[in-house]
C-alpha cells in the first residue's frame, strides 16, 4: 500500500488496487435479489454497510482505527428476510458469521452462556475459514505425499543394509523403481481401491472436562482440553482400511502437517477483527420488562444487555487463540418488537445501533414471487425432490395464486409468520404426493388451485384447527 501525497501533505486515502471480491452496493444488492424478496430498504443499508468496509480498508492506518462499523438494528415480524439477508451477506463477502439468539445469554453471576462465547465461536468459524484456504494451497502436494505413503504401504522394499553392494542399473531395484511407478498410477486411477493396509490414526483427543464459572463455562472446558492434550503425548492406533478409505485419512494428515496453525490462527484472528459479522437474532426479547411489572429473583434481561453493551462498543475478549479486539466487528441485529420496542432497550445499546430499519410485513404478490423468483425458489426444491423419484410436477399459474393467497389468510387468521407459512401449506398440499411418489404417482402431475384448496379447505375453515396444522 502506497500513500498518495499532495503539497507535501500525506492525503487521507492510499493508492490500493481494487479487490476482485469487492462488491459495490448496487451489485450487492443485486445478489441478495436474487434470493430474498422485498425489502429493498434492508438490503440497501446493509449493502452500504458493508462497501463501507472495503473503502475503510483504502485508507491510511491511523483513520482506519477510528472509523467503526454502522451497526444496524433490524425491525419486523418473523419470516421477512431479516435472518436471511444477514446470511447472504456473509455468503457474499466471505467473512467469519455467526448467527446468536439474544435469549440464549444470562447476565455474570448466573450459570448460562457468558456473551462473550459469541466472539469465541466466531473466532472458530475464522480459523475454519481460513483452514480452508490453507488447505486449497497446500492440497496438491498432500496428495503426492499421499502417494508416496501408499506406495511405500503396498510395496515391501528391503532394508538398505539387505541390498547388493552393486550399482543400481538393470538390476532388481531399478525395477522396484519402475514396479513403484506403476502403483503409483494405478493409485491415482483407482485400481487398488480396494486392497487393504494398515494405517497409523490417532487415538482421539481428551474428553472435555467442563467447569462452571463466571468466565463462561464452554471455554473453559476447551482451554482445559488444549491443556491435557498438550501435557500429554498424542496416542496412535493401527487400523485397517481400504486404500480408498486410507486416501482421506492419510490426506487429512498430510495437510496437517503442511498448515501452519500459527500461520492460520494469526490471520483469522486479523479477519475476526476486521471483516466478523455477528447477527444477534431476537434482541427484543431482552428489552427492559414494561414499567410497573412486578420484578423478582429472575435473571434480568437488563443485566444481559449490559454485559453485551461492551462487546458491541468495542472490547478485547480472551479466546484460546489469544485476545480479540471487537472494535470493527460489525453487528446486526434483530427482532419482531411485537411487546417491547426498540426504546425499551437500554440507551447505551440503542446508542450502539445507529441504523435502524424497519421491514415490511410480506403480502399475497410478495408470497407469489417468493414461490417462484428466487434462485433456490421453494417449488423449484419440490419439483428437484420429486423429480428424485421420477415424478414431474408442474404448478399452474392458479395454484401458484392460491397457495399465496391461503398463506395470507392463514397469517391474518392467526399469528403472523411470514413466508415460513409457505412451508407448511406447501408441505400440506403435497403430502400424499410426497408419500404416493416412490411407488404409485403418475409420472407427471399438474397442481392446480382446485388440488390445492381441497387438500386444505377445512383446516382453513377452522381457524382452531389451523393455529394446530398450518
Amino acid at each position: 500500500m502506497t500513500e498518495s501525497k499532495d503539497n507535501n501533505e500525506t492525503s487521507l486515502i492510499t493508492v490500493e488496487a481494487p479487490r476482485s471480491d469487492d462488491l459495490t452496493p448496487v451489485q450487492i444488492v443485486a445478489e441478495l435479489d436474487k434470493h430474498i424478496i422485498g425489502q429493498d430498504r434492508a438490503k440497501r443499508i446493509t449493502a452500504i454497510a458493508l462497501r463501507n468496509r472495503t473503502r475503510r480498508r483504502m485508507l491510511t492506518p491511523e483513520l482506519q482505527k477510528d472509523i467503526i462499523p454502522k451497526n444496524i438494528l433490524m425491525i419486523g415480524p418473523t419470516g421477512v428476510g431479516k435472518t436471511e439477508i444477514a446470511r447472504r451477506l456473509s455468503d457474499l463477502v466471505d467473512a467469519p458469521f455467526i448467527k446468536v439468539e439474544a435469549t440464549k445469554y444470562t447476565e455474570v453471576g448466573y450459570v448460562g452462556r457468558d456473551v462473550e462465547s459469541m466472539i469465541r465461536e466466531l473466532v472458530e468459524n475464522g480459523v475454519r475459514m481460513v483452514q480452508k484456504r490453507y488447505r486449497v494451497r497446500v492440497e496438491a502436494q498432500a496428495e503426492e505425499n499421499v502417494l508416496t505413503r501408499l506406495v511405500n504401504m503396498l510395496v515391501h522394499e528391503p532394508p538398505k543394509h539387505q541390498r547388493p553392494d552393486r550399482p543400481e542399473t538393470e538390476d532388481e531395484f531399478t525395477q522396484l523403481d519402475r514396479l513403484k511407478e506403476r502403483m503409483r498410477e494405478g493409485i491415482k486411477r483407482g485400481q487398488f481401491d480396494t486392497h487393504v493396509v494398515n494405517i497409523e490414526v490417532d487415538e482421539g483427543t481428551p474428553k472435555m472436562i467442563e467447569i462452571f464459572s463466571n468466565s463462561g463455562m464452554e471455554e473453559m472446558g476447551v482451554n482445559l482440553q488444549d491443556m491435557l492434550g498438550n501435557m500429554m503425548p498424542k496416542r496412535t492406533k493401527s487400523r485397517s482400511a481400504t486404500v480408498a478409505e486410507a486416501k482421506t485419512i492419510l490426506l487429512n494428515q498430510e495437510v496437517e502437517k503442511l498448515i501452519d496453525m500459527d500461520s492460520v490462527i494469526s490471520e483469522a484472528v486479523h479477519l475476526v477483527e476486521q471483516s466478523g459479522i455477528v447477527f444477534l437474532d431476537e434482541i427484543d426479547k431482552i428489552a427492559g420488562r414494561e414499567k410497573g411489572s412486578s420484578s423478582g429473583p429472575d435473571v434480568s434481561r437488563e443485566g444481559v444487555q449490559r454485559d453485551i453493551l461492551p462487546i458491541v462498543e468495542g472490547c478485547t475478549v480472551v479466546t484460546k487463540h489469544g485476545p480479540v479486539k471487537t472494535d470493527h466487528i460489525l453487528f446486526l441485529a434483530a427482532g419482531a418488537f411485537h411487546v417491547s420496542k426498540p426504546s425499551d432497550l437500554i440507551p447505551e445499546l440503542q446508542g450502539r445501533f445507529p441504523l435502524r430499519v424497519e421491514l415490511d410485513s410480506l403480502t399475497k404478490d410478495d408470497f407469489k414471487r417468493i414461490l417462484v423468483e428466487p434462485k433456490s425458489a421453494l417449488l423449484k426444491q419440490y419439483r428437484a425432490l420429486l423429480a428424485a423419484d421420477g415424478v414431474d410436477l408442474i404448478f399452474t399459474e392458479d395454484s401458484i395464486d392460491a397457495v399465496a393467497e391461503l398463506a395470507t389468510t392463514v397469517n391474518e387468521q392467526t399469528e403472523n409468520i411470514g413466508a415460513r407459512r409457505l412451508h407448511t401449506i406447501m408441505e400440506k398440499v403435497l403430502e400424499d404426493i410426497s408419500f404416493d411418489a416412490p411407488d404409485n404417482a403418475p409420472p407427471t402431475l399438474n397442481v392446480d388451485a382446485e388440488y390445492v384448496r381441497e387438500r386444505v379447505r377445512d383446516i382453513v375453515k377452522d381457524v382452531d384447527l389451523s393455529r394446530y396444522i398450518l
